[in-house]
């Protein structure tokens, strides 16, 4: 087993990550930038090395560095985590060129995977059902495209061989629009992804977003540990993930969950993965992609199955078999989170910048919450705006929306503005209360947010909570009143100390 390892991220995943290493008795090593000095990974771990600069591309984007970094203070493996380096294949071979392991997948795996027009031919190949389409590995004429789509049928998505978060996609309905499509979506591809190549797919209306984890060993074995619904979706990012699938009977459940991990031993995978699955309303299902990473949402997974998928991956990575096999893996009660983002959703959307002047999450019985902030953190322009992973777990659906309705309410964020209300109301929807949902949701059913007015007890928690730590002073609710006329302890109004 590693002794140490260096932890190449950031925020909420580098703290998770670096609890379970020192839960195994291993040194957890962190980087951080000039502007995570002070962050909350930085504290909980055992070491931490400077990344000169502020930037991404200066820091956790810096593949050298970390390797250099890694080698330098001892670290016999590199984690990624998820995003940054975590699916680049030409890191993940210098970490092993360089002696150090490399948490996760084979850099051959993730060459396959990173390319969807390989990935489609490797499943069918593997008797995974794939979404029908057409791709080519060249440039394709005029007369081609329209014939292939008319086969296909309308309507279809082009979308980039090497794309991913929506980048280089485009709908096309009908056949007038498919030239323009098919050059914006090659041209957008171009720049996000250094390459051109996009090809055509039947656009499956109203799906849902199922995915499988899967994990494989340097043994020849691989399971599944089940699926994750991840249909609330905001601009083709995931907000909104829970398992168990409401839409999956065991029968649907066993057969997606076989295909998944026929889709692992099509490529010899090995440590964590997720396959991801298009479902449509008749019950098919379509192979979508194969993210070769930790995924965000895994504490959902986590939560039902009784286990740390991290300190799986570790042990995977330091030669272990897993130490579960598939008869043993199975669901209790259900789980879902909600990611907590530092964004305005009356202005768009966009990011909110700013000082966390009070960061107090909700705790209680089935409730988890992953973070990477507190209070005082300042929240940065160059890096993703996501505070924090709200996870709660219970007996059933209904129980588990109720607890996660009550842990957003009692989840206080000051000093920026954030989505936890925007949240609250998807999760009210009747449809989602329901299970009827879908990878455009919130397209079909959209949630306006309208300025609300704040309640007296609301002021008087705000008020309360901001004192003692030099931070935000209420005085009043603006109409002159003192801080003792809105003190909590004199509230005659039903406020309640939780």
């Amino acid at each position: 087993m590693f002794r140490k390892v260096l932890i190449a991220n950031r925020g909420e995943i580098a703290v998770r990550i670096a609890q379970t290493l020192q839960e195994m008795g291993i040194r957890a090593a962190v980087v951080y930038s000039d502007a995570d000095r002070t962050a909350l990974h930085v504290a909980r771990a055992d070491e931490a090395y400077r990344l000169v600069g502020v930037t991404a591309a200066e820091t956790y984007l810096r593949g050298d560095r970390l390797i250099e970094i890694a080698r330098s203070c001892g670290a016999e493996a590199i984690h990624p985590g998820y995003g940054f380096l975590s699916e680049n294949a030409e890191f993940a071979q210098a970490c092993g060129d360089a002696g150090l392991v490399f948490i996760g997948p084979t850099p051959a795996a993730i060459r396959a995977m990173g390319d969807k027009i390989s990935a489609k031919r490797l499943m069918q190949k593997a008797g995974v059902p794939v979404v029908p389409g057409w791709s080519t590995d060249g440039d394709a004429d005029a007369s081609t495209l329209r014939r292939e789509a008319q086969r296909i049928g309308y309507p279809i998505l082009v979308k980039a061989a090497a794309g991913g978060g929506g980048k280089g996609m485009r709908l096309v309905r009908g056949e007038s629009e498919l030239a323009a499509a098919f050059e914006a979506a090659s041209r957008e591809s171009k720049a996000a992804f250094s390459d051109h190549r996009v090809f055509l797919e039947k656009y499956i209306d109203r799906p849902r977003h199922v995915e499988f984890q899967i994990f494989g060993d340097h043994h020849g074995r691989a399971v599944h540990l089940f699926e994750r619904e991840c249909s609330i979706q905001r601009r083709y990012q995931k907000i909104i993930e829970e398992t168990p699938c409401v839409a999956l009977f065991p029968e649907r459940r066993a057969a997606m969950g076989e295909a998944a991990v026929a889709a692992a031993r099509a490529i010899g995978y090995t440590n964590a993965g997720t396959v991801e699955f298009i479902l449509d309303e008749s019950g098919a299902f379509y192979f979508l992609e194969v993210n070769t990473r930790l995924q965000v949402e895994h504490p959902v997974t986590e939560l039902t199955t009784h286990r740390d998928l991290v300190a799986a991956q570790v042990r995977v990575a330091a030669g272990e078999p897993l130490p579960f096999t598939q008869d043993a893996l199975s669901q209790d009660g259900h789980a879902m989170e909600c990611r907590i983002y530092a964004e305005d959703p009356e202005n768009q959307f966009l990011p909110s910048i700013g000082t966390l002047r009070r960061f107090l999450p909700p705790a209680g019985p089935g409730i988890r919450v992953d973070t990477g902030v507190t209070t005082g953190t300042q929240v940065s322009v160059h890096y993703d705006a996501m505070l924090a992973k709200l996870i709660v777990w219970a007996g059933s659906r209904h129980e588990c929306l109720a607890r996660m309705r009550w842990a957003l309410r009692h989840f206080v964020v000051l000093g920026v503005r954030t989505n936890i209300e925007y949240l609250q109301h998807i999760l009210a929807h009747p449809e989602f209360v329901a299970g009827r949902i879908h990878t455009h949701f919130l397209d079909e059913h959209p949630i306006s947010i309208a300025s609300a007015d704040v309640s007296r007890e609301a002021l008087a928690v705000a008020a309360w909570a901001s004192r003692g730590d030099g931070g935000l002073h209420l005085a009043g609710s603006g109409d002159g009143e003192s801080d003792e006329a809105v003190s909590p302890w004199r509230s005659t109004r039903g406020w309640r100390a939780y």
